[in-house]
């Protein structure tokens, strides 16, 4: 699997994806905060499949070996 998530982006898709899963426990508590499992996989794994359908990359040492 290719990384396409860059150190930045990836520090920010966990921090918010930790955050969605916590309201499922605190706060509102409903089902949409395990939509957090989303950003907290793809910062975890370092790959978005929707940035790579876009073309999209913010990891630079991926640019430099392209």
């Amino acid at each position: 699997m290719t990384r396409n998530v860059g150190t930045i982006d990836r520090v920010i898709r966990v921090v918010v994806g930790l955050i969605l899963i916590g309201l499922v426990f605190w706060g509102p508590q409903t089902n949409w905060g395990w939509i957090g499992i989303i950003p907290l996989v793809t910062g975890l794994i370092g790959s978005c499949p929707a940035y790579k359908l876009l073309g999209l990359s913010t990891c630079p040492l991926e640019e430099k070996k392209a």
